[in-house]
């Protein structure tokens, strides 16, 4: 054991038990990726600079959950010939900085798949390794910005509005990255040679947004915000106010899900057809008023369970209590926290959550040695490594 977790390799149950990880640390879609790795069972380690990252979280940031940490100061050569040696046995590198910055250090593609040539590269970065951009600064929304996408959310035609980071770290990035790697994961186990996979959130995003593509080279989708199917332009689409100033999610687009909207909202006389687009405007009118009449708790006992599609919208405080989530255990609490469990589910190999987040470097001595690296107190001495 090592502190609060076992190094055994292969340590998860999921179906990439006994498949090998190294991380060089970051900060948000790639630690997101090597969570998704974890949780699926890989034999994950992280690798992080003395200190820690920025923005990285510490013993709550479930993003780092089920992996040990190990802390090495990369600016020395002894560092980088510990991450050479734990390449050397491993599956798969995931790194989410600057393109260049691993080559500077001596741990890029050409020094990694000189020890390991079956190794899978897994680079994660906003613009991508290439490409005029490639070398600037940016964040979620600067990658969403230019790709289309961030331009069509909300339901606010003066501006966008960005869900958070979610479309383009998460959706458009570690998303994307646990596909290409496991991909190129696969390819390897037939060809015996690693690649190197390199995921942009540009790029994802891009591909998440192949639909409204369709829609646009096909001429059903305006470039204004609120004026297209999903995105609120209908009534039968949209969001409503109960009376405890509290939200409903109304998602009815086929015809017989519309038919038992109006029917249990009881306004199926008085609603206009689905089709009369004329008068949207009128039927937005009525949804809105009828809404008003209940409370949330109210709306979601009458729906609950009919094929009218409108949900309650609850806050995150209060999701793992939902009733659906609690008999799917989508949720769980372990190590004081309730945190998402692994997804999705396997019949066979299913996946169990670890251990919990670490502190920078708590496992390095002992992760170092399950590794097969040799004289770790030596290095820890030197300052080489560090043992928080």
């Amino acid at each position: 054991m090592i502190g609060r977790m076992s190094v055994t390799l292969g340590q998860g149950t999921g179906p990439l038990r006994g498949v090998k990880v190294v991380e060089i640390a970051g900060i948000g879609p790639g630690p997101h990726a090597c969570m998704l790795l974890a949780d699926l069972g890989a034999d994950v380690i992280r690798v992080e600079r003395p200190g820690g990252q920025m923005l990285a979280g510490g013993t709550t940031m479930l993003l780092n959950r089920g992996r040990p940490s190990v802390a090495l100061d990369l600016k020395s050569p002894e560092a980088t010939q510990v991450v050479l040696d734990l390449v050397k046995d491993a599956d798969i590198l995931i790194e989410g900085m600057r393109p260049g910055v691993t080559e500077r250090l001596g741990i890029g593609p050409e020094d990694c798949h000189a020890v390991n040539p079956r190794l899978v590269y897994g680079r994660m970065t906003g613009w991508g390794q290439t490409g005029p951009l490639a070398q600037s600064a940016g964040h979620d929304m600067n990658y969403i910005a230019i790709t289309g996408t961030l331009f069509g959310l909300g339901q606010d035609p003066a501006r966008p509005h960005f869900p958070s980071n979610l479309v383009g770290d998460f959706g458009g990035g570690s998303t994307y990255l646990v596909i290409g790697v496991l991909a190129a994961l696969l390819e390897a186990k037939i060809s015996g040679q690693g690649q190197v996979v390199d995921a942009a959130i540009v790029d994802g995003t891009a591909s998440l947004n192949a639909m409204t593509n369709a829609w646009l080279a096909g001429g059903g989708y305006q470039e204004v915000r609120g004026a297209n199917m999903l995105d609120g332009g209908v009534p039968f689409y949209d969001i409503y106010e109960t009376s405890d100033a509290k939200h409903m999610s109304v998602g009815a687009l086929e015809p017989q899900f519309f038919d038992q909207l109006v029917t249990i909202l009881g306004v199926k006389e008085t609603c206009p057809g689905q089709a009369d687009l004329g008068q949207y405007d009128e039927m937005r009118r009525i949804f809105t008023e009828t809404f008003a009449t209940k409370t949330q708790a109210e709306w979601v006992e009458i729906f609950e369970g009919t094929d009218a599609c409108v949900a309650g919208i609850v806050p995150m405080s209060e999701a793992a209590g939902h009733p659906h989530l609690v008999a799917r255990g989508t949720f769980v609490e372990k190590d004081g926290m309730v945190q998402p469990a692994p997804a999705p589910r396997f019949s066979r190999t299913d996946a169990t959550l670890s251990t919990p987040p670490p502190a920078t470097g708590e496992h390095t001595r002992d992760a170092l040695t399950a590794w097969g690296i040799a004289d770790v107190d030596d290095l820890i001495a030197r300052g080489v490594a560090v043992q928080a």
